[in-house]
C-alpha cells in the first residue's frame, strides 16, 4: 500500500493510492505518529479493500512528504562500503549515528536550497525507514522489522564544509532548511518485500552519479533499527535515513557541488522517484 500527502505546504491532505493509480481520501486528519500508533494503516487497508474511500482529484496538486513532521530524524553515516572508501574512512565497527532537524523535511519535488555561504552542498540517495510502533531495547532482528511502518525515498542533502570542516558534530551540515526531501510515497513493508534488495540511483543534471543497492549496506535495516533502540526510544512517526552508496560529490575528484539551477533526480526500486530543482537561500 502506498500512502502520501497532497496539497499546499502546511495544508496537505492524506490519501492512499489504489491499484489503478487513483488517489483516495483516507478519512484521517494526518499521516503522523498518532495515525501509525493507533492502527491507521490497518484501518486504511480495510477501507480500501471494501471500496469505502472516495477518489480525490489530485490534478495539479503538490505532493508533500508522505509523513507529517516526525519527532526525530535519525541518520546512519558511512553505511555502504563503497561510500566509506570514497570518503577516505574506515568501515565502521558500529553504526555511525547522527541527528537531523525535523524541519528539514520537504516534499519529493520541492525546491532544495543551497545555504548562504555554502560551497559544498551535496546529494545522497537513501532508503528511509518510518517507525510505526514504540521501540526500546529490541532484542532481535525480527522485533526490529516488526516496528517498521514503511519505507520511502530520501535525499539526505548535506553541506560538507559545514559538516566536516567547521568543527563540532555533523548535524550542522545536515540540518539546513529543505535538506530532507522525502517521498513520494510511504510504502508498507508487505509491498516492498526484502528491503535489502532495492536499487538506488541518482542523477544530477541528467548525468548519473549514484547507482547502488541496499544489499551493499554494512548494517542492514533490521540491525540499524535494533541498534538504535538500545540508545534511544524510537517513536511512531520517527524517520531513519539508512545511508548512501558511492557517487556523492565529496567522493568524486573535481565533481562540482550543487548550485542554483541544478536538477537532482533520484529513485529507489518500488518506492518511486524524486526531482528537485536547486535554488539559493
Amino acid at each position: 500500500m502506498k500512502l502520501l500527502r497532497v496539497g499546499p505546504v502546511g495544508h496537505e491532505r492524506p490519501v492512499v493510492m489504489d491499484a489503478a493509480g487513483n488517489l483516495r481520501d483516507i478519512g484521517e486528519p494526518e499521516i503522523d505518529g498518532a495515525f501509525l500508533a493507533s492502527g491507521g494503516v490497518e484501518r486504511v487497508r480495510d477501507a480500501l479493500e471494501h471500496g469505502a474511500l472516495p477518489v480525490v482529484d489530485a490534478e495539479g496538486l503538490r505532493v508533500g512528504a508522505p509523513i507529517a513532521r516526525p519527532g526525530k530524524i535519525v541518520c546512519i553515516g558511512l553505511n555502504y562500503r563503497d561510500h566509506a572508501a570514497e570518503s577516505g574512512a574506515e568501515v565502521p565497527a558500529e553504526p555511525v549515528v547522527f541527528m537531523k532537524a525535523s524541519n528539514t523535511l520537504v516534499g519529493p519535488y520541492d525546491e532544495v536550497l543551497v545555504p548562504r555561504g555554502s560551497v559544498k552542498t551535496d546529494w545522497e540517495v537513501e532508503l528511509a525507514v518510518v517507525i510505526g510502533k514504540q521501540a526500546r531495547y529490541l532484542g532481535s532482528r525480527e522485533e526490529a522489522l516488526g516496528v517498521i511502518a514503511g519505507y520511502a525515498v530520501a535525499n539526505d542533502v548535506s553541506e560538507r564544509e559545514f559538516q566536516l570542516e567547521r568543527g563540532g558534530q555533523w548535524d550542522k551540515g545536515k540540518s539546513c532548511e529543505t535538506f530532507n526531501p522525502l517521498g513520494p510515497w510511504l510504502v508498507t513493508p508487505d509491498e516492498i518485500g526484502d528491503p535489502q534488495d532495492l536499487p538506488l540511483r541518482l542523477w544530477v543534471n541528467g548525468e548519473q552519479r549514484q547507482d547502488g543497492s541496499t544489499k551493499d549496506m554494512i548494517f542492514d535495516v533490521a540491525e540499524v533499527v535494533r541498534y538504535l533502540s538500545q540508545f534511544m526510544v524510537l517513536e511512531p512517526g520517527d524517520l531513519i535515513n539508512t545511508g548512501t552508496p558511492a557517487g556523492v560529490a565529496m567522493g568524486i575528484p573535481g565533481q562540482p557541488y550543487l548550485r542554483a539551477g541544478d536538477v537532482v533526480e533520484l529513485e529507489i526500486g518500488g518506492l518511486g522517484r524524486q526531482r528537485q530543482e536547486v535554488g539559493q537561500a
